[in-house]
């Protein structure tokens, strides 16, 4: 144990051997008088300064070696490599504190929920939400478990249920030392379930009931005056498989709108080359051209474009924005499809996929609504087309998803652009630098 003391000549010396030094000068005075006037000779002098010396200074080396009971009861578990191995290897985001509400150790999960934590400091200037400064503050006073819940609005709305644990861990010779554990618990994707429950019966329950009416009006119409007419028969299939086709499509969108929601908090990794789904997608939209008599047209650069993406909702992406040009712009007569990508030396670009149709154009008042589920401009005329109400809703969950943005711009009569924007990952900018030089 080292004691600095500002008045003594000794500091910083340890306890027992400034005292050790002290005596060993008494003793040099003490023997340089005796030799002067007790008639004690030096080398007699000497000896019993030496053993004197050696009495001194030996204890003093063993209690260097060995620790004593107080350096062993001082010691915090808390600090040992065991408790922060323990921490670091959680699943869900920890922090440990002090009783003061200092952290002492927090994992990379709790890094990555609150950048702003550091050791030795007080927690709550890292956590600011109100809820967890309650819980925490009542955890303390109390030494009792607290739950809280709130939610995460960067860098998009997130769950989280905390829970603050009192921990007592033991030390030497019976001792303790109070922590307070604290866990975060991510509830997003209980959450996202209950909403998308809530939103298919409020929202589904609507667009489900028109073409059900229909097809159980044809069936008693089949069932009944129609039983005998083969022309009323098949007319009257050909519009149930319609309103079949229509349903199933709505079905199929919720479903994918909900996987989506559910998994929007996490970012796709898998890096991915976006110029052959977008040429598989008009390839796969050609019929519909075709039948529409409008010309797609594309511009793609030659060499890969990747960007960090799931590709089946890439893909979904892409279908929605090039069909709905085609269907709702086919007055144009065609459909231009062009992606571009950032300059080599922007390392904060974006990939944009832009799909620009000649149709009618979208009145000002509806842009800001686009992408408001079952939101549509024209009702009547969606519904002839086929829509669900849910196509850019899907495209614009599915950019959140990839901390994408979607553009939407139209002038009244003179058509519509719709353009997909992925942020440009660092890795093909770099090799887009290095092959440009």
């Amino acid at each position: 144990m080292t004691v600095t003391s500002p008045n003594s000549g000794f500091a910083p010396w340890p306890d027992r051997l400034r005292r050790a030094a002290i005596i060993l000068i008494a003793t040099a005075l003490g023997l340089t008088a005796a030799v002067v006037f007790g008639g004690l000779t030096l080398p007699q002098a000497g000896l019993i300064f030496l053993v004197i010396a050696g009495a001194a200074l030996v204890p003093w080396h063993l209690h260097q070696s060995v620790p004593t009971s107080e350096d062993m009861i001082g010691a915090r578990p808390a600090e040992t490599p065991v408790v922060q191995a323990l921490v670091g290897g959680m699943p869900d985001a920890a922090v440990l504190l002090d009783r003061a509400g200092r952290v002492l150790h927090f994992n990379t999960a709790a890094g990555q929920l609150a950048p702003a934590l550091r050791k030795n400091e007080l927690a709550l200037f890292a956590l600011r939400s109100p809820e967890i400064i309650a819980a925490l503050r009542e955890a303390i006073a109390t030494r009792q478990q607290q739950r809280a819940s709130y939610v995460d609005h960067v860098p998009i709305d997130r769950w989280m249920e905390l829970i603050v644990t009192p921990v007592s861990l033991p030390t030497a010779f019976g001792g303790s030392e109070y922590c307070i554990l604290m866990t975060f618990h991510d509830q997003t994707p209980l959450r996202r379930v209950e909403e998308m429950r809530a939103d298919f019966v409020a929202n589904a329950s609507h667009e489900l009931r028109t073409p059900l009416a229909a097809l159980s009006g044809f069936i008693d119409t089949l069932q009944g005056p129609a039983r005998e007419d083969p022309k009323a028969r098949e007319r009257f299939l050909g519009i149930m498989h319609a309103q079949a086709t229509r349903m199933a499509r709505l079905i199929d969108d919720l479903l994918s709108l909900s996987r989506v929601e559910l998994s929007a908090h996490v970012r796709p990794e898998k890096l991915v080359d976006v110029v052959p789904l977008v040429r598989q997608v008009v390839d796969g939209l050609e019929p519909l051209a075709s039948e529409r008599q409008v010309a797609i047209e594309i511009d793609l650069p030659e060499a890969p474009v990747l960007i960090a993406g799931d590709t089946e909702e890439l893909l979904r992406v892409f279908e929605n924005l090039i069909e709905n040009g085609l269907k709702y712009g086919a007055s144009g007569r065609r459909v231009v499809v062009s992606l571009s990508e950032p300059a080599p030396d922007d390392a904060a670009g974006e990939v944009r996929l832009a799909v620009r149709d000649f149709g009618p154009g979208i009145p000002p008042e509806h842009l800001p609504r686009l992408t408001e589920r079952f939101y549509r401009v024209d009702a009547g005329d969606s519904r002839a087309q086929g829509g669900t109400g849910l196509g850019l809703s899907l495209v614009r969950h599915i950019l959140i998803r990839h901390r994408g943005r979607l553009l939407i711009e139209s002038v009244f009569g003179h058509g519509a652009t719709f353009t997909a924007c992925f942020p440009a990952t660092k890795t093909a900018v770099t090799d887009k630098a290095a092959a440009k030089e």
